[in-house]
């Protein structure tokens, strides 16, 4: 098989639309159209469905992807033990992570990660939404939930101390809760999916169900919300670390419980190829979490 057109059919994917991938990779989308057609051709099989408007696996296509991504690991590896310049970052790195976390965690370490590596280029997905990293084309995603297993590479990077934080002048008009069951009487803005929230009290997890006339699909939503007086939000430290420096939030310490405490993980799809690029960005961006959390 080509390695120039497994990259092509991996790109594709990842982006949606033959013309996406032709504009990553700098190629005319004839170009992308034949080196997919000559690797379905060297196969024998079809490998993506084609329309006006998307992109989808076959069966035999979602069978390669897999073994696509880990030749183009492979060869990316080989290419950087060889290289003079191995001791750097060279190649394109995708990332993707939660839209708060990405935007004041993961943002502010890009332009250090691309001066000090003039081959690299980033980029950076920001969904609160769980990717299918392999069919995405992304080389790590950061995820804060607890990591079940998938068959994917989890590496720790950090405590995700959460907390419950209010405006002034919502707990000025609603009180301020003193333990778990005080929040039924509070507004508390989450996700868009949750009815619940967890917390740890003593050694054991409590669900707590919650009310909240507003949510959102993303911490961003709920984050506005908290910040203008709507209600209660459960969030990360680094969610807030400026709004509690202005003023503009704060922090509530119930006596009896506390939230639930998530790690940080970084989820990649392959244990033997940890290429330079993924190394030098998952030790930036732990650092920098583990700053954060002090």
């Amino acid at each position: 098989m080509n390695v120039e057109a497994l990259q092509v059919f991996v790109v594709a994917m990842s982006s949606g639309s033959l013309a996406g991938a032709a504009r990553r990779l700098k190629l005319t989308p004839m170009a992308v159209t034949r080196k997919i057609a000559a690797l379905e051709n060297d196969l024998g099989v079809r490998l993506i469905h084609r329309s006006t408007r998307s992109l989808s696996l076959t069966a035999e296509g979602e069978v390669l992807m897999p073994f696509a991504v880990e030749i183009l690991e492979a060869e990316e590896a080989a290419r950087a033990a060889v290289s003079p310049k191995s001791g750097g970052a060279t190649g394109l790195l995708r990332v993707s992570a939660p839209v708060t976390l990405g935007r004041k965690v993961i943002l502010p370490l890009i332009p250090r990660l691309l001066d000090e590596n003039p081959g690299l280029n980033i980029d950076l997905v920001l969904s609160d939404d769980i990717e299918d990293i392999i069919s995405s084309g992304i080389d790590v995603a950061i995820r804060i939930a607890p990591m079940k297993d998938s068959g994917l590479i989890a590496r720790p990077l950090a405590n995700n101390p959460k907390h419950l934080y209010a405006a002034p002048s919502y707990l000025a008009a609603k009180g301020i809760p003193t333990c778990i069951e005080e929040l039924a009487d509070h507004e508390c803005l989450t996700f868009s999916d949750t009815s619940h929230w967890i917390f740890q009290v003593g050694e054991a997890e409590h669900s707590v169900r919650i009310n909240s006339r507003f949510t959102s699909s993303g911490v961003d939503g709920f984050l506005g919300a908290c910040i203008n007086g709507l209600g209660l939000a459960r969030l990360s430290v680094w969610d807030v670390r400026d709004e509690v420096s202005s003023g503009a939030l704060v922090r509530v310490d119930l006596k009896d419980a506390s939230p639930q405490n998530l790690s940080v993980w970084a989820v990649y799809p392959s244990r033997r190829y940890v290429l330079p690029k993924l190394h030098i960005f998952i030790n930036q961006l732990q650092a920098s979490l583990q700053d954060w959390s002090k």
